[in-house]
């Protein structure tokens, strides 16, 4: 059988590339060994999101008394009726990626794809036992949770994202080992449903890439809700006693013993390589990723890879993003989207969203820079929501006045950030995007506030 394209790999970077190389004419196979949608659908972003919304329904409800709403009865969750509905959101969506990347005529594999060698100008991949041969190969086989080599831990049941996410009992108090940002989510759901949760960190702050004062609020906001965080810390070993499981670790010098009755591991994610290649066929990689230049191309000619298992940055719509131009540039045709703004967005309670460079780091790169900050204390409809500590915080060139970056912690903070990732992209000024007129009331008036801040010239 035989194909323009194969791409291993079926999360947001293979299935969307898929339907892209299909739209331009090109034949084009997928190959994917547990489930369309990769990790992201199935055990990541999707379903975590799901879990989120619950908690926060269950804190809306816990809280109903300010809103003026009386619940007649003790209100109660059910841990095995959220998980199933997580579940019904999966198979919703996946059923409906699987339906439409089918729908452009790519054929799928649902087998485990092992790339054999090239011969004559065709890649060899071997999937169940038959030969498939391309023109090009795509690789984006995404990535896997790191397991630290702790002393202990491997004689434990330890949870990693994918456990969290199937338990249909919430532990009575849970250790987070990683502040980054599966760890804050994973915080928020358990802490939100009344398990005492505990972070063990060992940078010294929590969500250590993203900006300072975006983790110190944070920070701030999470211990006031019951969850304790020990930063500086490293992990020394895992014991057991008495039908409990106890992290102990370092904290700036001081021993610490920390029991619960669960441990999450969520110190982040590694390309996911193994056994992807046989006979000696390979591709250069470092440190376990595949080396890639700005296009895509691996050092062998004909073949490309994309989203984690580059290890450049591990997102999901970073990797959809990469999928469409690696697609287009296969074809002999421009990419179409900016790969240079890429948005982070963390899901916890407010939301937290950044793109573009921080004020730190514009300070490293020695560009001079002005910023306007918006607390949302003051946004009407912040108020109106019961919405906690929250700020919009842009980042302009000082001379040109050319939006730079932008952070953000509030309610809605990742659908507004697409305002500013498209005001980074096009070259937009403070002072265009304050030109626009937002609705009132709604929580993207603080951009106005922000930009405006910029030029000493905020209302409110």
């Amino acid at each position: 059988m035989r194909y323009d394209i194969a791409i291993v790999g079926g999360g947001p970077a293979g299935y969307t590339a898929a339907e892209r190389a299909a739209a331009g004419g090109l034949k084009t196979v997928l190959f994917e060994k547990k489930a369309i949608g990769g990790v992201c659908l199935n055990e990541g972003c999707i379903p975590t999101k799901t879990l989120l919304y619950s908690a926060k329904l269950w804190d809306t409800m816990k809280g109903a008394a300010k809103y003026g709403i009386t619940v007649p009865d003790a209100p109660a969750f059910d841990m095995g009726k959220i998980i199933d509905r997580k579940d019904k959101v999966v198979k919703k969506l996946t059923g409906g990626v699987k339906m439409t990347v089918g729908s452009y005529g790519v054929a799928i594999v649902e087998k485990e794809a092992v790339i054999a060698g090239e011969e004559n100008g065709m890649f060899r991949i071997v999937a169940g036992g038959e030969t498939y041969e391309a023109t090009y190969l795509l690789v984006c086989t995404g990535s896997d949770t790191v397991i630290p080599p702790i002393p202990g831990l491997s004689d434990t049941d330890y949870w990693t994202s994918k456990e969290a996410l199937e338990s249909k009992e919430l532990p009575r108090s849970l250790v987070i080992i990683g502040g980054g940002v599966i760890g804050m989510e994973f915080a928020s759901v358990f802490a939100s449903l009344g398990c005492k949760v505990t972070i063990v960190e060992a940078m010294e702050r929590i969500l250590p890439t993203m900006d300072r004062e975006i983790s110190q609020s944070l920070s701030m906001l999470l211990k006031k809700r019951g969850v304790a965080i020990h930063t500086g810390a490293m992990v020394e070993k895992i014991e057991q006693e008495d039908g409990q499981l106890v992290c102990c670790f370092t904290e700036k010098g001081k021993a610490q013993r920390i029991p619960a009755q669960q441990i999450l591991v969520a110190i982040g994610r590694r390309p996911n390589t193994q056994g992807l290649f046989a006979g000696g066929f390979e591709v250069a990689c470092e440190r376990g990723r595949i080396v890639t230049d700005q296009s895509f191309r691996t050092s062998v000619e004909g073949i490309y890879a994309i989203g984690d298992v580059t290890a450049k940055i591990q997102l999901a719509h970073m990797a959809s993003a990469q999928g469409i131009c690696a697609a287009h540039i296969i074809a002999g045709q421009q990419p179409p989207i900016n790969l240079n703004a890429v948005p982070g967005c963390i899901y916890t309670d407010p939301e937290i969203a950044s793109v573009g460079i921080t004020e730190d780091e514009a300070k490293a790169q020695g560009i001079p820079v002005k910023k306007g900050k918006y607390l949302m204390t003051g946004n009407g409809r912040s108020i109106i929501d019961e919405q906690e500590r929250g700020f919009i915080k842009v980042i302009a060139h000082a001379e040109t006045d050319v939006i730079l970056g932008a952070q953000l912690m509030c309610a809605r903070a990742t659908d507004i950030v697409s305002e500013l990732s498209t005001a980074i992209v096009n070259g937009l000024t403070c002072a265009q995007l304050a030109s626009v007129i937002r609705p009132h009331p709604t929580f993207c008036e603080g951009v106005t506030e922000a930009v405006e801040d910029v030029h000493g010239m905020a209302i409110h």
